[in-house]
């Protein structure tokens, strides 16, 4: 039986338990190699086997995706990172309740958008950047949902409250906040970015997400955001041709994907984070995805002198 994969780990509905940043890096991040590549790993399950993915695929970042939060599990994880010799570069967590991940039903259930769960998830994200600190982790990212376009929409000024409590949280664990891309534009995250006002407030870039919904080219996404990336998850795809259902995901180097145009980008502008692969499938397909989308990102990051 195949492990779930991030997104149905995540959005299935889990018991919640358990110095200021500025533009810098993340203290952690200091010193370290920029373009390092990781893998984002779902541990709630088989934690074991989720690091020893790792290990095998000799990769030293991860994203630590979860929606346990309490100290025991952190000491567990922590525990693990150790053994492995993995840096946590990040903690993700979308909380409770049902998301779905398509057109027609996704601007009412993902994310901080949705009414009807937003404090659980609020709660959540805030016992997940807890669980980020006793791990080592400086950074905490989520999908925040459908952001209205229009500003003026009541739910827009709704759900920028709602990041600026998440983001204040994380804040004082001397953590970054991330919106990952996919549900909105790169213009109207911008401008979701400068009203929070906060300068913890950043973007995990995924780079397959902004094509899978049909919101933009990665390349193009990249020269807009510019500075305000700090985590950038490394995935392809294909834009949607069904317009109730997401694009398809394809392996690193089959999609749409410009990654070394991308990786340029963010090069220029000094990203000093890491790479951190992601393909949501499960079982042994995924690991020889993986084992080859790095390849194929090393070879660039090479060219680039990254």
């Amino acid at each position: 039986m195949s492990q779930p994969t991030r997104r149905s780990l995540l959005g299935a509905a889990l018991p919640l338990a358990v110095a200021a940043v500025s533009s810098a890096p993340p203290a952690s991040a200091a010193g370290k190699k920029p373009f390092r590549l990781g893998l984002i790993i779902s541990p709630d399950a088989k934690p074991e086997q989720e690091f020893g993915k790792l290990r095998d695929l000799k990769l030293t970042t991860c994203f630590v995706s979860t929606n346990r939060y309490d100290a025991a599990w952190a000491a567990q994880i922590k525990q693990l990172l150790e053994r492995f010799e993995i840096e946590p570069t990040a903690v993700e967590t979308l909380g409770p309740g049902q998301m779905v991940w398509d057109f027609m039903q996704g601007p009412a259930t993902i994310g901080l958008v949705p009414r009807n769960t937003r404090q659980a998830r609020v709660d959540a994200l805030k016992r997940g950047s807890d669980f980020g600190k006793l791990i080592g982790a400086p950074l905490l990212q989520t999908h925040c949902g459908f952001i209205p376009e229009d500003p003026n929409d009541a739910l827009y000024p709704e759900l920028v409250a709602a990041v600026h409590d998440v983001a204040a949280h994380c804040k004082a664990n001397g953590q970054m906040f991330l919106f990952e891309t996919g549900q909105e534009t790169p213009t109207t995250l911008m401008r979701a970015i400068a009203d929070i006002g906060l300068d913890n407030v950043g973007v995990g870039l995924d780079t397959a997400n902004v094509i899978l919904y049909g919101k933009a080219n990665p390349v193009d996404a990249a020269l807009i955001l510019g500075k305000h990336v700090r985590a950038v998850h490394a995935k392809d795809g294909r834009w949607p041709t069904d317009p109730r259902r997401l694009g398809e995901e394809t392996p690193i180097g089959s999609g749409l994907v410009d990654f070394k145009r991308v990786f340029g980008i963010l090069k220029r502008n000094g990203y000093t984070g890491a790479i951190t692969i992601e393909r949501e499938i499960s079982g042994p397909k995924q690991v020889e995805d993986v084992r080859r989308g790095a390849a194929y990102l090393q070879k660039i990051i090479d060219e680039l002198g990254a």
